[in-house]
Formats: structure tokens, sequence, C-alpha cells
């Protein structure tokens, strides 16, 4: 059986990305390497940020769900780090976010929730939005 190791994330700048995603994740820049920044090694695959030309464009085709107590307040975290709320998604739905170069990732509850058949999910009250 195989596992995932390390998951990397292109950016134009793997310093700033690197330290956006540390602080959010608790998990301090452990390492540089040629066109790399890695962050400690934590649960799970380890986190490393390759430099590219080419700025994102377009919608991620995979993303991470952040598990979070308090969504609505880990919003705020994460636009307070240079984040932003992502526009043009449904309320009633997942809180959807993008990291400082335009990476989506949504912020869920840590335990289970309800998703209808629309892929809609109402944690947030009909204040979020959908697309995870």
């Amino acid at each position: 059986m195989q596992k995932i190791k390390d998951l990397i994330i292109d950016c134009v700048d793997p310093e700033r990305l690197a330290s956006f995603w540390a602080e959010l994740l608790g998990r301090p820049i452990a390492a540089r390497t040629g066109p790399y920044v890695w962050l400690a090694r934590g649960e799970g695959p380890g986190m490393g940020f390759q430099k590219v030309a080419e700025p994102t464009c377009g919608k991620n085709r995979i993303h991470f769900d952040l598990a979070a107590v308090d969504p609505a307040a880990e919003q705020a975290r994460i636009e307070a780090l240079g984040g932003r709320l992502l526009d043009g998604y449904a309320a009633g739905g997942f809180l959807v976010m993008a990291d400082p170069e335009g990476n989506v990732f949504c912020v869920i509850p840590p335990g289970p929730f309800e998703v209808d058949d629309d892929g809609q999910a109402h944690y947030l009250g009909g204040s979020g939005a959908s697309g995870s």
C-alpha cells in the first residue's frame, strides 16, 4: 500500500506562500532547498512550496479542506494572514477561501455535517459559500 508523502504547491513566491501556510497550520518553515520551501513535518503529509514562473490561473483541480471549530472566526484569521474569501459561491454552502496566490481551500467543521443533494452544507447558517 502506498501513502502520500508530500503535498507540493506550485507558486510564484514560495517564501511568502510558505509563511502564510506556516502561520495558518502552526507548522514553521523547516528548510529551503533549491526552488522549494518546506514546512516542518506534522501529522500527515509534508508540505512544500515550489517556485514556478507562472501564477495560478483558474480553479484548482484539487484543494484542501481545513477543519476549524469556529469556521467564521477562522475566516477572519485567514484574511488577517493575507488570504481571502472567494466570491461567487451560493449562501448556505461551504466556506471557500484562497491563499495569497489564489489557491483555493475550504474551511469546514471538524466533525460530521450534512450535505444536501445539491452539494450545499449549512454549517455557517446561510452565510457561507458552496464548492468543497
